[in-house]
């Protein structure tokens, strides 16, 4: 047997600081937009690339990343993409014009993809069957509590200091992240491959077309001329790499992968659990600030009971997943959380704060359950030679399903929204519930917050739908790994990391 890293729990630490520092960062970022744009003069469409630049670039990147951490060494590849992202943030703090941010945000967002596929990876060779899916649960809820922690930790950022500190406080996250990563992490890599630089280029276009066009769907609907042509791009340049791939000696991505029903089943049940998800934060934020008048701070705050369950039922999930295996753990946390979209589909426009807490404490007590186990399913059946690449489809799957939730959920609120309201409403007011707000007309304020509740509704009903869906899919098809039977061969020689 393998003697298992005596440092492998501070090691779990260091891939925790690095995951936290990329959740926290894109979360905080959303309530410092308004601050940011008036200070540096950024207009709408400014803003938009400030958000959008980041996820495009580390959309399309996450593919090659993983796959330059298999052939030239996880710690160092995310290493060079913590230094990137720390000196980027550092830049950004210090912008003082929006294409200096968006520039910022760019090498951001290079820093990121070189960042997110190693930690996962790592984890997975420095920890053993055993300890595996205890270190896993830990890694994701420290994701989801960057995730939910993130919109309070901006909102009191701006509140003490100013926008920039937003950025600023990922610099000694990341300068701890190197230093312990240094000190105390083993280098692994997969076995030497030559490059595959047509893959390369195919993947990062073929994501990258993908992603925008998924951006672009809730602004020009599926007809428009940019959607479409984003989408062309992105089926030819994904089907033309699927193609090459399979024919190339050196593949960047070993597609045989998806050949496993353990990797396919848990792809595509977190990718339909990340469309609910996605839209999440969006839609329900909107309904605590725009509808029951919370502060951005307060609606920030709102989410720690889908924060403490998260943690909670992590810890509770690995137990659980050991004792009856994922495809159990998995269906039962995705049942809950189709729950937790129900009882928030059941909000009225006058709900208090209980059923608000309610519901989240439920919808993270499932994704406690629920996600550990999917991605121990989905990483279980990845080699150890390639764990970084294996990784890197792992969060491109959950990046995708989250930008697409957004757009779906976000085009379901913003037509059923718009179908509520009168027509002799003001244009823009039967458009935006802020613009209907403005209007200071009582009646069509009540009326505003009557019809996005029942847009908000109605997406979280489809969100449930997508969630059960999800369950049915794992219970057909993932599959739990039966122990090994002793063998009386000698044990191979151990791995050197």
């Amino acid at each position: 047997m393998e003697q298992r890293d005596p440092r492998r729990w501070w090691i779990l630490v260091v891939l925790c600081l690095s995951t936290l520092v990329l959740v926290i960062d894109n979360m905080v970022l959303t309530v410092a937009i308004p601050p940011l744009a008036e200070d540096i003069g950024a207009t709408a469409q400014d803003a938009q690339w400030i958000l959008e630049s980041y996820i495009l670039v580390f959309a399309g990147l996450l593919l090659t990343a993983g796959s330059l951490s298999d052939r030239f060494g996880r710690r160092r590849i995310m290493i060079i993409g913590l230094v990137l992202f720390g000196a980027a943030s550092l830049v950004a703090t210090l912008a003082a014009s929006p294409e200096q941010l968006i520039a910022a945000r760019v090498v951001m967002g290079v820093g990121g993809a070189l960042i997110m596929p190693s930690t996962l990876s790592i984890l997975i060779t420095v920890f053993d069957d055993e300890e595996r899916r205890k270190a896993m649960s830990a890694w994701s809820a420290v994701a989801m509590v960057g995730l939910v922690g993130g919109p309070v930790l901006g909102g009191a950022l701006i509140k003490w200091f100013w926008w920039g500190a937003v950025f600023l406080i990922n610099v000694p996250i990341a300068v701890a992240a190197v230093i312990a990563a240094v000190v105390l992490m083993p280098e692994s890599r997969g076995p030497w491959q030559k490059p595959d630089p047509l893959g390369t280029i195919l993947s990062a276009v073929g994501m990258t077309s993908l992603v925008w066009g998924i951006i672009e769907l809730p602004k020009h609907g599926l007809t428009g001329a940019p959607t479409l042509t984003a989408f062309a791009v992105a089926a030819a340049a994904l089907i033309t790499f699927v193609g090459w791939e399979i024919r190339t000696e050196s593949p960047m991505v070993p597609l045989g992968l998806f050949r496993d029903r353990n990797f396919s089943g848990g792809s595509l049940s977190l990718t339909l659990v990340q469309v609910g998800n996605g839209g999440l934060l969006l839609v329900l934020t909107q309904y605590l600030q725009f509808v029951l008048d919370y502060s951005p701070t307060e609606a920030g705050l709102a989410f720690l009971p889908m924060a403490v369950s998260s943690l909670l039922f992590n810890g509770l999930g690995a137990a659980l997943g050991a004792r009856i295996g994922n495809r159990a753990a998995a269906v039962s946390g995705l049942l809950i959380m189709a729950a937790g979209f129900a009882a928030l589909a059941s909000l009225s426009s006058d709900s208090g704060f209980a059923l608000v807490g309610t519901a989240l404490f439920v919808l993270g007590a499932g994704g406690g359950l629920a996600m550990p186990a999917a991605i121990a399913a989905l990483m279980g059946a990845v080699p150890a030679e390639h764990a970084g690449v294996g990784s890197a489809l792992n969060d491109t799957i959950q990046q995708a399903g989250a930008a697409l939730g957004i757009a779906i959920l976000g085009s379901i609120v913003s037509s059923t929204f718009t179908g509520n309201m009168p027509d002799s409403a003001p244009e823009q007011a039967r458009r935006n519930i802020a613009d209907a707000l403005a209007t200071g007309d009582n009646a069509l304020v009540s009326t505003a917050r009557d019809a996005f509740t029942t847009a908000m509704s109605t997406s979280f009903i489809a969100a449930a739908c997508g969630v059960v869906a999800a369950a049915l899919l794992a219970l057909i098809v993932l599959r739990d790994k039966k122990p090994a039977k002793p063998s009386t061969e000698p044990a191979p020689e151990p791995a050197t990391i």
